[in-house]
């Protein structure tokens, strides 16, 4: 990598995550739902590149199918860093897009957590690891996570982390051509709003439920199919709220194994689980070592 005083380009990913389980244990006054899940990253990513702008506009310079760049977190994420550090600079920004939107695998929150990421160091802002995540609160529940680059037992609204080592394993992802809409999932009457809190050695030793998974496999016959499929091999999962599922298995051979039997209608991908985002090498980020949790 050249000195950064004289950075024009940073090429970095953005890993995917996946809830191995999500509980809602309240509801806040302000209709914010207390929430209790595991994030685990992935090795499958977005790429994003980032080009300094000296004329100070921020633009992203390919089209995303559904979504504009005015809706764009990428966007949004490095106007808020610009406006929030005063900086001149402007960027322009080309993703690669591989992480399935509206899927539940933190695609938008991962490809903003590394616009900050990346920005922060090619605009030479000085931001810490804690004011960062602060702002990517910000843009989305999911994104400090993705800033602290580290697998993670959420809390609060997700924003509550607490880094955990997890053991190597391989993942089998499968994604149903569905837009799960999520605001529907969280208005339901049926949806369990008062679990009772564990801890990360209560998860550890019994296990997990997605509060959602019931929930769409009602509403979305097509992914209560892809259950159906995925379960005659490994116990199948919803992540977050969306339309993904996974199994764990315990070698990459195995997991490929299934992934060559998936049906047609149905997408999927083979990745191992991490406990630290391959952007902190990317991007030489040295201080997770020493930054407030």
């Amino acid at each position: 990598m050249t000195e950064q005083r004289e950075q024009q380009r940073i090429v970095c990913s953005a890993p995917a995550k996946l809830n191995l389980f999500l509980q809602i244990t309240g509801q806040r006054q302000d209709g914010y739902h207390e929430l209790q899940t595991l994030f685990r990253l992935l090795d499958y990513s977005d790429t994003l590149t980032f080009e300094l702008d000296l004329g100070g506009e921020i633009s992203r310079v390919n089209d995303i199918p559904g979504v504009s760049s005015e809706q764009d977190l990428v966007v949004k994420a490095a106007r808020l860093l610009q406006q929030t550090t005063l900086v001149a600079q402007g960027v322009k920004i080309f993703l690669d897009k591989r992480l399935p939107m509206g899927g539940g695998l933190g695609g938008g929150s991962s490809d903003a957590a590394s616009t900050l990421l990346a920005l922060n160091q090619l605009w030479r802002c000085g931001l810490d690891v804690d004011a960062l995540a602060s702002l990517g609160q910000r843009l989305g529940a999911d994104v400090p996570v993705f800033v602290r680059g580290q697998s993670a037992w959420g809390e609060g609204v997700g924003e509550k982390l607490t880094p955990v080592v997890l053991p190597s394993c391989w993942y089998l992802v499968v994604h149903p051509a569905v837009h799960v809409v999520t605001a529907e999932l969280f208005s339901d009457s049926e949806l369990t709003r008062d679990c009772s809190p564990i801890t990360i050695r209560d998860f550890l030793a019994e296990g997990g439920e997605n509060v959602f998974q019931s929930l769409v496999r009602t509403r979305y016959p097509a992914i209560d199919r892809a259950f159906q499929w995925l379960g005659r091999f490994a116990e199948a999962k919803l992540t977050g709220t969306g339309s993904c599922l996974f199994a764990e298995f315990a070698d990459e051979d195995q997991a490929r194994m299934v992934l060559n039997t998936l049906p047609d209608e149905l997408e999927g991908f083979v990745a191992q689980g991490l406990n630290d985002s391959p952007v902190l090498s990317e991007l030489n980020i040295n201080y997770w070592a020493v930054a407030k949790r």
